[in-house]
């Protein structure tokens, strides 16, 4: 059976009512036109209306759609593993739910693939559809991680694209819980090219990435793929202790020349507080990769299926 499907197509969702019936009346027109067999895995994150309620409804009249619930929201990064993981087709597409990745976008992928590429990623020409706040905070983070990560990764990409069978296997193979996702789609390499297009706006629904949850995504994504934010400490250190040994024989050159003086408060809580406060920041990031490594002694499943629906067999992880 698992061979008999072409193209998978991969959304994880939650609470995304709403958006069921524009996506699915947009989407299946593009997959029956590519005269391929196909199906639609779509992973319900905890949600927390009828999303669920409705997908099955809609499973009983599209033998294509299979629906993996998880037990409760682990997060789009762990639900769009769980779609790769269920995924049976010999090219697999993840795409939101939320018509920001245009379906129609799909034709174009499958022909890149037909044509040898194992990767075809959606280039977003523009982030129009964005604030200025995020669309700033989104070009000094991609500048950042590129800068700091030796798997840089396409500015202009999102997660939509198209995967190769064999870019899926490499996939699977990697077991980190600290998912991010852009990083490991441009760790396990492979040879990619690129479709351009134009974001619009998000249909209906309000987007599931406040700031705040933007902004703890981009240190996970820098402290997963990175460890120059621990050798930063080292040299940050070897000018602090440089320009204390430089201080320092500058007050025995002074104390020599104009004797002996009261030194000012005010320098000395500057000083304190600085050292201080480089002293907790450093902490901190020592224990942002200690948490992962604990996290990773823990060796917990990545997700827990509650149920499958639409698949031979049942399958949990």
């Amino acid at each position: 059976m698992a061979k008999s499907v072409t193209i998978s197509i991969v959304i994880p969702m939650r609470n995304e009512r709403d958006l069921l019936k524009p996506l699915f009346q947009r989407l299946l027109p593009v997959l029956e036109g590519l005269n391929e067999t196909f199906e639609v895995v779509c992973v319900n994150d905890g949600s927390t209306d009828d999303t669920l309620e409705r997908l099955q409804k809609r499973n009983a009249k599209l033998p294509a759609l299979r629906i993996v619930d998880l037990s409760r929201g682990f997060g789009k990064e762990a639900a769009l593993t769980a779609g790769i993981d269920h995924a049976r087709g010999q090219a697999v597409v993840v795409m939101d739910a939320d018509l920001q990745d245009p379906p129609e976008l799909i034709t174009d992928f499958v022909a890149k693939w037909r044509e040898g590429w194992q990767v075809v990623y959606g280039a977003r020409r523009s982030r129009a559809e964005d604030g200025w706040l995020k669309r700033t905070t989104a070009k000094v983070f991609y500048a950042v991680f590129n800068r700091l990560s030796q798997t840089p990764i396409p500015p202009d990409a999102g997660d939509y694209r198209l995967m190769d069978r064999v870019v899926v296997d490499a996939l699977k193979r990697l077991g980190e819980h600290a998912r991010f996702m852009k990083g490991l789609f441009a760790w396990v390499g492979f040879k990619h090219t690129s479709v351009p297009f134009d974001r619009p706006q998000r249909k209906a629904g309000e987007s599931q990435w406040p700031f705040l949850r933007l902004l703890r995504f981009a240190f996970d994504g820098i402290f997963s793929f990175s460890t120059i934010p621990l050798r930063l400490w080292i040299w940050l250190g070897a000018a602090s202790a440089t320009l204390s040994l430089l201080y320092a024989a500058w007050l025995i050159v002074r104390t020599w020349v104009f004797g002996v003086d009261v030194p000012g408060y005010a320098s000395i809580m500057v000083a304190v507080l600085f050292f201080g406060g480089v002293q907790l920041i450093s902490t901190g990031v020592l224990g942002e990769y200690i948490g992962r490594i604990f996290t990773e002694s823990k060796n917990r499943p990545l997700y827990v299926v509650n149920k499958t629906v639409g698949f031979d067999d049942e399958r949990s992880s």
